[in-house]
């Protein structure tokens, strides 16, 4: 019996899945076994970034081992189609205000446009009654970006 392999995406077509897309899961090396949570990101062309709240296992396991899997996905609701992207790299704590801001900025823009509940607020620490600009100048969260990708895993089936 032969198997069918998944065939691989080209930069262009797995760049184009992480730019459409706006929820990934990232894997965290944890104590005994992978530490996965879902994760709202922005993708400036070239890096993932990331709003994570100042609490949580995430934290204590970013700071013991930055070294993440990253996965994003997109899939027709039957499956015939599907596509995901692995990046295996690191997460870079940004502490740099300006940039912080811009990113941040990037957060508000991503709600904004793709006219997402105000419950995502509850995602970054915030409540869903504030205006998502409140991220912009309140310090609730951490900011993160994916570096020094190591490996990438992109299949599609369509």
């Amino acid at each position: 019996m032969d198997i069918t392999k998944i065939p691989p995406m080209e930069k262009e077509e797995y760049d184009r899945l992480i730019a459409d897309g706006y929820v990934c899961r990232i894997a965290f090396t944890g104590d005994s076994f992978p530490y996965i949570a879902p994760f709202l990101y922005v993708f400036d062309g070239k890096y993932m970034h990331f709003l994570p709240t100042k609490y949580g296992r995430k934290i204590d396991y970013f700071r013991k081992n930055p070294a993440v899997s990253v996965e994003v996905e997109s899939y027709a609701r039957d499956l015939s189609c599907f596509t995901f992207v692995s990046l295996q790299g690191y997460l870079e704590e940004i502490t740099d205000p300006g940039k912080k801001k811009e990113i941040r900025k990037g957060f508000v823009d991503l709600i904004r446009s793709r006219d997402l509940s105000s419950n995502v607020l509850s995602a970054l620490g915030f409540s869903p009654g504030d205006s998502p600009e409140t991220i912009v100048g309140q310090e609730k969260n951490l900011v993160w970006r994916l570096v020094r990708v190591k490996d990438i895993v992109a299949l599609k089936n369509e």
